[in-house]
């Protein structure tokens, strides 16, 4: 049997995937109200606070990196019933994000000249960013904690916090920006410092949330400070040798990308604006994808966790037709609204024209990342195997990726638009691994014995 007919499924699966997605658009909202706002003061404003965001996207993979593995063990547990392991779990990943966090915000508070020479050599741009790194590297360690807390709730299907978590994140960060970016209601005209500051305000607004959630309202894993106290070194190992994997993969993955964001922005302002512009629209419009795949790896996990291996492969059979389908309408919806967005934007004729370019690739190659990225970290990664992803990252990133979009940028001397499909052909290759590997079906592994 190709797809599964269990109406419960198809329930469980689109309640998680649209409550994630939602959660995950707020997000993503934020940061298309930057860069909206931001381009409305101006087009270095924009451009200094994108590069700000490769290195706050690098945060972000390690983060959402020690919270996967959370996911991934907790799902299982969960299967189980047993919360007593998931609050353990919790605990020696809330350790591990905080260190991380503290670590990049003293390279960026310390060095952030030289942490943002690195994407480009264009010193009015720098400057821009440098005004909002100063800022918002101080809401490291607060995104951290929220996102990992949040994590370890999605574990046992509790997803509907991180939610209203992200709602109140994004009315704090656009009103704040409204006031402080173009200095109005008396306020002084801060720009991207303005937009700095709303954001660590949203930020520290969010922490309390869900502190106070899990004090107060949480009836599943009822967390509390004492449990934080004490480390499990069996269980600490256990999550290491799991979460480890998925922790250094998103950690590439992150540093790949701004990489990547880095070549573009040594081929001029034009292409890194183009870039920002592209990618921010991309990733609205792809929330549900990354929704799908989040929700797989409970899913996969959880029924795991039963013993039902039957019902796990039915469901990855099952799984992979409806990537393709939300790959295909999520590039469909980007390719009719590129031109639109655009309209928003005061930027350059040219950074209009090259961002149009970009999202047309990007259409297309949305395609492979909806079922490529979702079939590798939903289901593969969800069943347990964490190191085949890293593996297959690596590979595609370091080794094809970025060589051959280097050669293009700085030896053939190619243009942004050829360059930026070199940057995404792994999208499209990944495609034939992932259907290989899932459909093997040797990564479903039961974690909890």
């Amino acid at each position: 049997m190709l797809m599964t007919r269990d109406k419960h499924f198809y329930g469980w699966f689109f309640r998680l995937t649209l409550t994630i997605a939602l959660q995950n658009l707020i997000v993503f909202s934020v940061s298309f109200a930057d860069n909206i706002m931001l381009g409305a003061y101006s087009q270095d404003a924009l451009s200094g606070v994108a590069l700000v965001n490769q290195i706050q996207f690098i945060l972000q993979m390690l983060t959402m990196g020690v919270g996967e593995g959370i996911v991934v063990l907790g799902a299982q547990f969960w299967g189980k019933r047993d919360t007593e392991p998931i609050k353990r779990i919790t605990n020696c990943g809330l350790r591990i994000g905080l260190v991380i966090s503290l670590l990049l915000w003293a390279a960026v508070f310390f060095f952030p000249h030289f942490c943002l020479s690195l994407f480009t050599n264009e010193e009015r741009v720098i400057a821009e960013g440098m005004q909002y790194l100063r800022i918002i590297c101080f809401s490291y360690p607060l995104f951290a904690f929220t996102n990992i807390l949040l994590c370890s709730l999605r574990s046992v299907e509790t997803v509907r916090i991180g939610f209203f978590v992200s709602l109140s994140t994004l009315m704090i960060n656009v009103g704040l920006n409204y006031v402080l970016i173009f200095g109005n209601f008396g306020a002084p005209r801060m720009g991207s410092a303005g937009a700095a500051a709303a954001t660590l305000t949203a930020r520290a607004v969010e922490a309390v949330i869900v502190t106070a959630y899990l004090l107060l309202a949480d009836k599943k894993l009822r967390l509390r400070p004492r449990d934080f106290l004490r480390l499990d070194h069996s269980l600490f190992k256990r999550y290491l040798k799991v979460g480890l994997p998925v922790i250094i993969s998103n950690g590439l993955w992150g540093i790949g990308t701004a990489v990547q964001t880095a070549i573009l922005g040594h081929m001029g302002d034009d292409a890194i604006a183009a870039n920002s512009v592209a990618s921010v629209v991309f990733q609205i419009l792809t929330v549900v994808v990354y929704g799908a795949a989040n929700a797989s790896s409970i899913i996969i996990g959880k029924t795991i966790g039963q013993g039902a291996e039957k019902l796990v492969r039915l469901y990855a059979k099952t799984l992979q037709v409806l990537y393709l389908l939300l790959g295909v309408a999520t590039g469909l919806c980007l390719f009719l609204v590129r031109d639109w967005v655009l309209g928003f934007y005061v930027i350059s004729p040219e950074s209009k024209q090259l961002a149009s370019e970009f999202m047309m690739v990007l259409s297309v190659t949305c395609i492979g990342t909806a079922y490529q990225m979702s079939a590798l970290t939903g289901i593969v990664r969800g069943g347990g195997d964490t190191k085949f992803v890293l593996f297959n990252d690596m590979i595609f990133v370091w080794l094809v990726v970025i060589p051959l979009s280097s050669l293009a940028a700085f030896v053939w001397g190619l243009p942004p638009m050829a360059v930026f499909i070199f940057l995404k052909c792994d999208q499209v290759l990944k495609c034939f691994v992932a259907a290989v590997k899932v459909n093997r079906f040797r990564w479903i592994r039961r974690l909890t014995d």
